[in-house]
Protein backbone atom coordinates (compact mmCIF):
# COMPACT_ATOMS: atom_id res chain seq x y z
CA UNK A 1 0.00 0.00 0.00
CA UNK A 2 1.46 3.46 -1.01
CA UNK A 3 1.54 6.01 1.33
CA UNK A 4 -1.83 8.59 1.70
CA UNK A 5 -3.98 5.48 0.24
CA UNK A 6 -6.41 4.49 2.66
CA UNK A 7 -5.32 1.30 4.61
CA UNK A 8 -7.24 -1.60 5.24
CA UNK A 9 -9.08 -1.61 8.72
CA UNK A 10 -6.51 -4.31 10.97
CA UNK A 11 -9.95 -6.04 11.98
CA UNK A 12 -8.02 -9.22 12.29
CA UNK A 13 -5.42 -7.81 14.58
CA UNK A 14 -8.07 -8.13 17.33
CA UNK A 15 -9.13 -11.91 16.72
CA UNK A 16 -10.84 -12.91 20.21
CA UNK A 17 -9.66 -16.72 20.05
CA UNK A 18 -5.70 -14.92 19.92
CA UNK A 19 -3.98 -15.02 23.32
CA UNK A 20 -3.31 -11.67 24.53
CA UNK A 21 0.61 -10.53 25.09
CA UNK A 22 2.38 -12.08 28.58
CA UNK A 23 5.78 -10.84 28.17
CA UNK A 24 4.29 -6.93 28.30
CA UNK A 25 1.20 -5.11 28.50
CA UNK A 26 1.23 -3.99 24.86
CA UNK A 27 -1.96 -5.40 23.05
CA UNK A 28 -0.96 -6.56 19.73
CA UNK A 29 -3.03 -4.36 17.66
CA UNK A 30 -1.91 -1.15 18.46
CA UNK A 31 0.73 -0.26 16.75
CA UNK A 32 1.11 3.39 18.09
CA UNK A 33 4.20 2.62 20.34
CA UNK A 34 5.75 2.34 16.84
CA UNK A 35 5.29 5.76 16.62
CA UNK A 36 8.28 6.66 17.72
CA UNK A 37 10.72 4.78 15.12
CA UNK A 38 9.03 6.67 12.03
CA UNK A 39 9.15 9.91 11.05
CA UNK A 40 6.04 12.28 11.13
CA UNK A 41 4.87 11.41 7.24
CA UNK A 42 5.88 7.39 7.88
CA UNK A 43 3.77 6.87 10.39
CA UNK A 44 0.33 5.95 8.08
CA UNK A 45 2.10 2.47 6.97
CA UNK A 46 1.71 1.54 10.82
CA UNK A 47 -1.87 0.61 9.87
CA UNK A 48 -0.74 -0.69 6.59
CA UNK A 49 0.74 -4.05 7.45
CA UNK A 50 -2.25 -5.23 9.86
CA UNK A 51 -0.69 -9.10 9.08
CA UNK A 52 2.91 -8.31 10.02
CA UNK A 53 4.79 -10.40 12.73
CA UNK A 54 4.96 -8.83 15.76
CA UNK A 55 7.63 -10.19 18.30
CA UNK A 56 7.90 -8.85 21.93
CA UNK A 57 11.25 -10.08 22.96
CA UNK A 58 13.00 -9.87 26.47
CA UNK A 59 16.39 -10.36 26.38
CA UNK A 60 18.86 -10.73 29.54
CA UNK A 61 22.92 -10.49 29.10
CA UNK A 62 24.73 -12.10 31.59
CA UNK A 63 27.76 -10.10 32.79
CA UNK A 64 30.17 -11.79 30.81
CA UNK A 65 28.02 -10.79 27.51
CA UNK A 66 28.83 -14.40 26.41
CA UNK A 67 25.68 -15.41 27.27
CA UNK A 68 21.39 -14.46 27.07
CA UNK A 69 18.68 -15.77 28.57
CA UNK A 70 15.60 -15.12 26.25
CA UNK A 71 11.46 -14.85 26.20
CA UNK A 72 10.07 -14.37 22.97
CA UNK A 73 6.62 -13.81 22.44
CA UNK A 74 5.37 -13.18 18.57
CA UNK A 75 1.98 -12.96 17.06
CA UNK A 76 1.88 -15.03 13.71
CA UNK A 77 -0.40 -14.76 10.73
CA UNK A 78 -1.12 -16.97 7.53
CA UNK A 79 -0.82 -14.25 4.83
CA UNK A 80 -0.60 -17.44 2.16
CA UNK A 81 -3.58 -18.57 0.46
CA UNK A 82 -2.63 -22.19 1.51
CA UNK A 83 -3.43 -23.62 5.08
CA UNK A 84 0.06 -24.13 6.84
CA UNK A 85 0.51 -27.36 9.46
CA UNK A 86 3.49 -25.81 11.39
CA UNK A 87 5.70 -22.57 11.53
CA UNK A 88 9.05 -22.75 10.73
CA UNK A 89 12.02 -20.33 12.39
CA UNK A 90 15.48 -19.27 11.74
CA UNK A 91 18.25 -20.09 14.46
CA UNK A 92 21.27 -18.56 13.26
CA UNK A 93 23.21 -18.63 16.32
CA UNK A 94 23.79 -22.21 15.64
CA UNK A 95 25.27 -21.99 12.56
CA UNK A 96 27.12 -19.14 13.62
CA UNK A 97 29.96 -20.05 16.16
CA UNK A 98 27.20 -19.89 18.99
CA UNK A 99 24.26 -21.97 19.89
CA UNK A 100 20.77 -21.59 20.44
CA UNK A 101 19.29 -23.74 23.58
CA UNK A 102 15.25 -24.00 23.54
CA UNK A 103 13.72 -24.50 26.79
CA UNK A 104 10.06 -24.44 26.01
CA UNK A 105 7.97 -23.81 23.27
CA UNK A 106 4.18 -23.40 23.02
CA UNK A 107 1.59 -22.26 20.33
CA UNK A 108 -1.76 -20.93 21.83
CA UNK A 109 -0.57 -21.79 25.14
CA UNK A 110 -0.23 -25.13 24.65
CA UNK A 111 2.87 -26.65 24.93
CA UNK A 112 4.79 -28.51 21.28
CA UNK A 113 7.68 -30.94 20.56
CA UNK A 114 9.30 -28.98 18.15
CA UNK A 115 11.67 -30.61 15.02
CA UNK A 116 15.27 -29.09 13.96
CA UNK A 117 16.53 -29.52 10.51
CA UNK A 118 19.66 -28.26 8.48
CA UNK A 119 21.84 -28.73 11.47
CA UNK A 120 19.62 -27.36 13.59
CA UNK A 121 19.72 -24.21 12.35
CA UNK A 122 15.71 -24.58 11.42
CA UNK A 123 12.87 -25.08 14.02
CA UNK A 124 9.90 -26.46 13.09
CA UNK A 125 6.43 -25.71 15.50
CA UNK A 126 3.98 -28.15 14.41
CA UNK A 127 0.12 -26.70 15.20
CA UNK A 128 -2.62 -28.62 16.23
CA UNK A 129 -4.93 -27.95 13.59
CA UNK A 130 -4.04 -26.64 10.27
CA UNK A 131 -3.63 -22.51 10.16
CA UNK A 132 -6.01 -20.99 7.61
CA UNK A 133 -5.12 -17.87 5.26
CA UNK A 134 -5.67 -14.73 7.68
CA UNK A 135 -5.49 -17.06 10.76
CA UNK A 136 -3.43 -16.22 13.57
CA UNK A 137 -1.62 -18.01 16.30
CA UNK A 138 0.95 -16.61 19.35
CA UNK A 139 4.19 -18.55 19.87
CA UNK A 140 5.94 -18.26 23.08
CA UNK A 141 9.29 -19.43 23.50
CA UNK A 142 11.68 -19.54 26.59
CA UNK A 143 15.87 -20.28 25.44
CA UNK A 144 19.20 -19.45 25.90
CA UNK A 145 22.08 -18.42 23.69
CA UNK A 146 25.60 -18.50 23.88
CA UNK A 147 27.88 -15.89 22.16
CA UNK A 148 31.14 -17.03 20.68
CA UNK A 149 34.43 -15.21 22.22
CA UNK A 150 35.69 -14.61 18.75
CA UNK A 151 33.76 -13.48 15.62
CA UNK A 152 31.73 -16.40 14.47
CA UNK A 153 29.14 -16.56 11.73
CA UNK A 154 29.61 -15.03 7.84
CA UNK A 155 32.03 -11.79 8.77
CA UNK A 156 31.85 -11.76 12.26
CA UNK A 157 28.11 -10.83 12.67
CA UNK A 158 28.35 -12.63 16.36
CA UNK A 159 30.88 -12.75 19.09
CA UNK A 160 32.34 -10.85 21.65
CA UNK A 161 35.85 -9.88 20.99
CA UNK A 162 37.96 -6.84 21.88
CA UNK A 163 35.67 -5.48 24.21
CA UNK A 164 32.58 -5.57 21.70
CA UNK A 165 29.71 -7.71 21.39
CA UNK A 166 27.81 -7.78 18.35
CA UNK A 167 24.67 -10.14 18.41
CA UNK A 168 23.17 -10.32 14.92
CA UNK A 169 20.10 -12.78 14.16
CA UNK A 170 20.33 -13.97 17.84
CA UNK A 171 16.20 -14.61 18.53
CA UNK A 172 14.40 -17.65 16.29
CA UNK A 173 12.90 -15.53 13.33
CA UNK A 174 10.09 -16.78 11.34
CA UNK A 175 11.23 -17.78 7.64
CA UNK A 176 9.71 -16.44 4.70
CA UNK A 177 6.76 -18.27 3.32
CA UNK A 178 6.76 -17.69 -0.73
CA UNK A 179 6.60 -19.01 -4.02
CA UNK A 180 8.83 -22.24 -2.81
CA UNK A 181 7.29 -22.72 0.30
CA UNK A 182 9.02 -22.21 3.68
CA UNK A 183 12.12 -20.36 1.95
CA UNK A 184 15.05 -22.60 4.45
CA UNK A 185 18.84 -23.28 3.19
CA UNK A 186 22.28 -22.97 5.13
CA UNK A 187 23.26 -19.96 3.63
CA UNK A 188 27.14 -19.96 2.06
CA UNK A 189 29.86 -18.79 3.64
CA UNK A 190 29.72 -15.75 1.48
CA UNK A 191 27.13 -12.92 1.19
CA UNK A 192 23.84 -12.21 4.00
CA UNK A 193 22.32 -14.87 6.00
CA UNK A 194 18.77 -12.90 6.32
CA UNK A 195 15.68 -13.02 4.19
CA UNK A 196 13.43 -12.06 5.76
CA UNK A 197 9.18 -10.49 5.60
CA UNK A 198 9.05 -6.78 7.67
CA UNK A 199 7.90 -7.31 11.59
CA UNK A 200 7.71 -5.15 14.43
CA UNK A 201 9.66 -5.69 17.36
CA UNK A 202 9.17 -4.50 21.24
CA UNK A 203 12.40 -5.37 22.52
CA UNK A 204 13.32 -5.32 26.22
CA UNK A 205 17.10 -5.52 27.32
CA UNK A 206 18.65 -6.05 30.45
CA UNK A 207 22.15 -5.68 30.76
CA UNK A 208 25.34 -4.59 32.54
CA UNK A 209 24.38 -0.75 33.15
CA UNK A 210 27.63 0.13 32.08
CA UNK A 211 27.10 -1.51 28.53
CA UNK A 212 26.82 0.92 25.92
CA UNK A 213 23.74 -0.58 23.38
CA UNK A 214 23.56 0.30 19.66
CA UNK A 215 20.15 -1.63 18.91
CA UNK A 216 17.87 -1.42 15.63
CA UNK A 217 14.84 0.85 16.63
CA UNK A 218 14.31 3.69 19.04
CA UNK A 219 14.84 3.72 22.66
CA UNK A 220 11.79 4.11 24.25
CA UNK A 221 12.47 3.13 28.13
CA UNK A 222 14.96 2.62 30.69
CA UNK A 223 15.64 2.17 34.54
CA UNK A 224 18.61 0.68 36.58
CA UNK A 225 18.61 -1.11 39.77
CA UNK A 226 21.76 -2.48 41.31
CA UNK A 227 24.49 -2.31 38.36
CA UNK A 228 21.79 -3.49 35.78
CA UNK A 229 19.85 -1.16 33.26
CA UNK A 230 16.63 -2.38 31.63
CA UNK A 231 16.30 -0.99 28.45
CA UNK A 232 13.01 -0.96 26.11
CA UNK A 233 13.22 -0.55 22.34
CA UNK A 234 10.72 -0.54 19.10
CA UNK A 235 11.27 -1.02 15.45
CA UNK A 236 9.41 -1.28 12.99
CA UNK A 237 8.55 -2.03 10.11
CA UNK A 238 11.66 -4.12 10.02
CA UNK A 239 13.33 -6.58 8.50
CA UNK A 240 15.64 -7.36 11.84
CA UNK A 241 16.72 -6.41 15.06
CA UNK A 242 20.14 -5.39 15.70
CA UNK A 243 22.48 -5.29 18.97
CA UNK A 244 25.93 -4.63 19.52
CA UNK A 245 27.47 -3.09 22.63
CA UNK A 246 30.60 -2.35 24.68
CA UNK A 247 31.94 -0.66 27.95
CA UNK A 248 33.86 1.51 26.60
CA UNK A 249 31.37 2.98 23.27
CA UNK A 250 31.63 6.46 23.03
CA UNK A 251 27.37 7.70 21.70
CA UNK A 252 27.75 10.51 19.77
CA UNK A 253 24.62 12.34 17.58
CA UNK A 254 23.89 14.59 14.83
CA UNK A 255 20.85 15.65 13.24
CA UNK A 256 19.54 15.26 9.54
CA UNK A 257 16.47 17.37 9.82
CA UNK A 258 14.01 15.38 11.92
CA UNK A 259 16.36 11.98 11.82
CA UNK A 260 19.39 11.28 14.60
CA UNK A 261 22.20 9.94 13.13
CA UNK A 262 24.25 8.58 15.88
CA UNK A 263 28.09 7.26 15.61
CA UNK A 264 29.46 4.44 18.53
CA UNK A 265 32.77 3.63 18.58
CA UNK A 266 35.79 3.29 20.68
CA UNK A 267 37.11 6.87 21.81
CA UNK A 268 40.48 6.20 20.02
CA UNK A 269 38.96 5.93 17.55
CA UNK A 270 36.65 9.24 17.46
CA UNK A 271 37.99 11.08 14.59
CA UNK A 272 37.06 8.84 12.16
CA UNK A 273 33.65 8.26 13.79
CA UNK A 274 32.95 11.71 13.38
CA UNK A 275 34.07 11.33 9.67
CA UNK A 276 31.49 8.52 8.97
CA UNK A 277 28.66 10.59 10.60
CA UNK A 278 29.60 12.98 8.33
CA UNK A 279 29.37 10.97 5.04
CA UNK A 280 26.37 8.83 6.79
CA UNK A 281 24.17 12.66 6.33
CA UNK A 282 25.75 13.79 2.84
CA UNK A 283 24.59 9.92 1.60
CA UNK A 284 20.96 10.46 3.63
CA UNK A 285 20.62 13.75 1.68
CA UNK A 286 21.43 11.81 -1.71
CA UNK A 287 19.21 9.01 -1.43
CA UNK A 288 16.33 10.78 -0.06
CA UNK A 289 16.68 13.27 -3.26
CA UNK A 290 16.97 10.45 -5.09
CA UNK A 291 15.03 7.37 -4.68
CA UNK A 292 12.31 8.28 -1.78
CA UNK A 293 12.39 9.43 2.27
CA UNK A 294 14.59 7.56 4.96
CA UNK A 295 11.67 6.24 7.06
CA UNK A 296 13.28 5.87 10.68
CA UNK A 297 14.09 9.43 13.34
CA UNK A 298 17.16 7.16 14.07
CA UNK A 299 20.39 6.06 11.92
CA UNK A 300 23.38 4.18 13.55
CA UNK A 301 26.86 3.50 12.37
CA UNK A 302 28.60 0.98 14.91
CA UNK A 303 31.99 0.15 14.68
CA UNK A 304 32.33 -3.46 15.60
CA UNK A 305 35.30 -6.69 14.50
CA UNK A 306 33.46 -7.37 11.67
CA UNK A 307 35.67 -9.15 9.00
CA UNK A 308 33.54 -7.16 6.68
CA UNK A 309 33.74 -3.42 5.95
CA UNK A 310 30.33 -3.09 6.58
CA UNK A 311 26.90 -4.67 7.43
CA UNK A 312 23.20 -3.50 7.02
CA UNK A 313 20.64 -4.20 9.51
CA UNK A 314 17.58 -2.02 9.55
CA UNK A 315 18.24 1.30 10.87
CA UNK A 316 21.72 0.64 11.67
CA UNK A 317 25.14 -0.38 10.02
CA UNK A 318 27.67 -2.58 11.55
CA UNK A 319 31.08 -0.92 10.26
CA UNK A 320 34.83 -2.69 10.48
CA UNK A 321 36.70 -1.22 13.11
CA UNK A 322 39.69 -1.53 11.24
CA UNK A 323 38.21 1.27 9.10
CA UNK A 324 38.35 3.63 11.90
CA UNK A 325 41.93 3.02 13.00
CA UNK A 326 44.22 6.08 12.54
CA UNK A 327 47.30 3.73 12.09
CA UNK A 328 45.26 2.24 9.04
CA UNK A 329 44.43 5.10 7.28
CA UNK A 330 45.74 3.95 4.07
CA UNK A 331 45.01 0.87 4.45
CA UNK A 332 41.30 0.16 4.67
CA UNK A 333 40.45 3.33 6.11
CA UNK A 334 40.71 4.54 2.76
CA UNK A 335 37.28 3.06 1.77
CA UNK A 336 35.50 5.00 4.92
CA UNK A 337 33.37 7.26 2.92
CA UNK A 338 32.45 4.64 0.25
CA UNK A 339 31.28 1.75 2.60
CA UNK A 340 29.35 4.06 4.59
CA UNK A 341 27.44 5.44 1.50
CA UNK A 342 26.70 1.86 0.46
CA UNK A 343 25.48 0.89 3.90
CA UNK A 344 23.33 3.79 4.11
CA UNK A 345 22.16 2.77 0.66
CA UNK A 346 20.89 -0.41 2.42
CA UNK A 347 18.68 1.39 4.50
CA UNK A 348 16.13 2.02 0.59
CA UNK A 349 17.42 -1.59 -0.66
CA UNK A 350 17.90 -4.30 1.91
CA UNK A 351 16.21 -2.24 4.69
CA UNK A 352 12.56 -0.86 3.23
CA UNK A 353 12.53 -2.18 -0.08
CA UNK A 354 13.60 -6.13 0.50
CA UNK A 355 14.74 -9.11 -1.31
CA UNK A 356 15.53 -12.50 -1.51
CA UNK A 357 19.41 -11.99 -0.19
CA UNK A 358 20.24 -15.56 -0.97
CA UNK A 359 18.99 -16.39 -4.39
CA UNK A 360 18.83 -12.84 -5.69
CA UNK A 361 21.59 -10.84 -4.13
CA UNK A 362 21.97 -8.02 -7.06
CA UNK A 363 18.99 -6.51 -6.18
CA UNK A 364 20.35 -5.38 -2.95
CA UNK A 365 23.57 -5.24 -3.23
CA UNK A 366 24.05 -3.89 -7.04
CA UNK A 367 21.68 -1.20 -6.51
CA UNK A 368 23.61 -0.09 -3.62
CA UNK A 369 27.11 -0.07 -5.17
CA UNK A 370 24.84 1.82 -8.05
CA UNK A 371 23.28 4.29 -4.95
CA UNK A 372 27.47 4.82 -3.79
CA UNK A 373 28.51 5.57 -7.70
CA UNK A 374 25.67 8.53 -7.57
CA UNK A 375 26.77 9.73 -4.14
CA UNK A 376 30.58 10.01 -5.65
CA UNK A 377 28.98 12.00 -8.46
CA UNK A 378 26.34 14.36 -6.28
CA UNK A 379 29.35 15.33 -3.87
CA UNK A 380 32.30 15.43 -5.88
CA UNK A 381 30.60 15.92 -9.21
CA UNK A 382 32.05 14.05 -12.26
CA UNK A 383 35.58 13.28 -11.13
CA UNK A 384 33.89 11.74 -8.21
CA UNK A 385 31.36 9.84 -10.10
CA UNK A 386 34.42 8.58 -12.89
CA UNK A 387 36.90 7.71 -10.20
CA UNK A 388 34.28 5.26 -8.16
CA UNK A 389 33.17 4.05 -11.14
CA UNK A 390 36.62 2.93 -11.74
CA UNK A 391 37.13 0.75 -8.57
CA UNK A 392 33.76 -0.63 -10.24
CA UNK A 393 35.90 -2.20 -13.26
CA UNK A 394 38.78 -2.81 -11.37
CA UNK A 395 36.31 -5.28 -9.39
CA UNK A 396 34.98 -6.61 -12.73
CA UNK A 397 38.42 -7.46 -13.53
CA UNK A 398 38.59 -9.62 -11.07
CA UNK A 399 37.54 -12.12 -13.00
CA UNK A 400 38.72 -10.53 -16.00
CA UNK A 401 35.54 -8.85 -16.86
CA UNK A 402 34.04 -12.62 -17.87
CA UNK A 403 30.22 -11.94 -18.82
CA UNK A 404 29.41 -14.01 -15.59
CA UNK A 405 25.03 -12.71 -15.29
CA UNK A 406 24.88 -10.86 -12.31
CA UNK A 407 21.51 -12.20 -11.08
CA UNK A 408 22.77 -15.94 -9.69
CA UNK A 409 22.29 -16.75 -6.41
CA UNK A 410 25.07 -16.51 -3.85
CA UNK A 411 26.05 -19.93 -3.73
CA UNK A 412 26.97 -20.30 -7.24
CA UNK A 413 29.69 -17.82 -6.63
CA UNK A 414 33.16 -18.18 -4.57
CA UNK A 415 34.79 -15.04 -3.12
CA UNK A 416 36.18 -13.12 -5.49
CA UNK A 417 33.41 -14.26 -8.43
CA UNK A 418 31.07 -12.59 -6.02
CA UNK A 419 32.69 -9.48 -5.45
CA UNK A 420 33.71 -9.30 -9.19
CA UNK A 421 29.93 -9.77 -10.49
CA UNK A 422 27.02 -8.37 -7.73
CA UNK A 423 29.74 -5.69 -6.62
CA UNK A 424 31.19 -4.68 -9.55
CA UNK A 425 29.34 -6.05 -12.86
CA UNK A 426 25.83 -5.48 -11.06
CA UNK A 427 26.09 -1.75 -10.90
CA UNK A 428 27.45 -1.03 -13.94
CA UNK A 429 24.30 -2.94 -15.43
CA UNK A 430 22.23 -0.36 -13.99
CA UNK A 431 24.51 2.33 -15.31
CA UNK A 432 23.56 0.53 -18.86
CA UNK A 433 20.21 0.39 -17.50
CA UNK A 434 20.27 4.07 -16.96
CA UNK A 435 21.33 4.94 -20.45
CA UNK A 436 19.31 3.13 -22.50
CA UNK A 437 15.87 3.81 -20.66
CA UNK A 438 17.35 7.91 -20.77
CA UNK A 439 17.36 10.02 -17.79
CA UNK A 440 14.05 11.14 -17.68
CA UNK A 441 12.59 7.88 -17.69
CA UNK A 442 15.04 6.09 -15.48
CA UNK A 443 15.05 8.79 -12.98
CA UNK A 444 10.76 7.84 -12.58
CA UNK A 445 11.15 4.15 -12.17
CA UNK A 446 13.82 4.32 -9.55
CA UNK A 447 11.49 6.70 -7.39
CA UNK A 448 8.52 4.17 -8.75
CA UNK A 449 10.14 1.05 -7.92
CA UNK A 450 10.70 2.23 -4.18
CA UNK A 451 7.78 3.25 -3.60
CA UNK A 452 6.05 0.39 -5.38
CA UNK A 453 8.17 -2.18 -3.26
CA UNK A 454 7.75 -0.35 0.72
CA UNK A 455 8.21 -3.22 2.93
CA UNK A 456 7.52 -5.42 0.54
CA UNK A 457 9.81 -8.24 -1.41
CA UNK A 458 11.20 -7.35 -5.04
CA UNK A 459 12.37 -9.87 -7.28
CA UNK A 460 14.22 -9.66 -10.70
CA UNK A 461 10.78 -9.69 -12.48
CA UNK A 462 9.30 -7.02 -10.52
CA UNK A 463 12.76 -4.81 -11.04
CA UNK A 464 12.30 -5.63 -15.24
CA UNK A 465 8.48 -4.75 -15.01
CA UNK A 466 8.94 -1.56 -13.00
CA UNK A 467 11.61 -0.16 -15.57
CA UNK A 468 10.12 -1.15 -18.92
CA UNK A 469 6.28 0.90 -17.61
CA UNK A 470 9.14 3.56 -16.59
CA UNK A 471 10.23 3.47 -20.56
CA UNK A 472 7.49 1.63 -22.49
CA UNK A 473 10.44 -0.29 -23.92
CA UNK A 474 11.18 -3.92 -24.26
CA UNK A 475 14.59 -4.64 -21.75
CA UNK A 476 15.07 -8.12 -22.80
CA UNK A 477 18.13 -8.06 -24.52
CA UNK A 478 19.50 -5.82 -21.79
CA UNK A 479 17.90 -8.49 -19.65
CA UNK A 480 19.42 -11.55 -21.43
CA UNK A 481 23.13 -10.07 -21.63
CA UNK A 482 23.41 -8.96 -18.03
CA UNK A 483 21.24 -10.37 -15.97
CA UNK A 484 19.57 -13.68 -16.55
CA UNK A 485 21.21 -17.02 -16.02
Amino acid sequence: LLPGSTPPPPTAVSDPDVPAPTLCDQPWADRAIFKANLRDEQQGILESLPEATVYHLKLELHDSLTELDADQELLFTNQETVALDAVYLRLFPNISGGATDLLAAAVNGQAVEPGYELERSVLRLPLGEPLGPGERVVIRLSYRVRVPEGVGGNYGILGYTDEILALAHIYPMVAVYDDEGWNLEIPPDIGDLVYADSSFYLVQVTAPADLVLATSGVEIEREESEGRRRTVYAAGPARDFYLAGSRRYEDVKTEYGPVTVRSFTLPEFAAAGAEAMRYAVMALETFEDRFGPYPYREFDLVSTPTLALGIEYPGIVAMAQRMYDPQNRSGAGRWLEGVTAHEVAHQWFYAVVGNDQLDEPWLDEAMAQYATLEYYGSVFGPGGYNGFRDTLVDRWWGVNQAAIPIGLPVRAFDGRSYSAIVYGRGPLFIEALAEQMGPQAFDAFLRDYYSQHLWGIATTESFRAAAEAACACDLTDLFQAWVYP
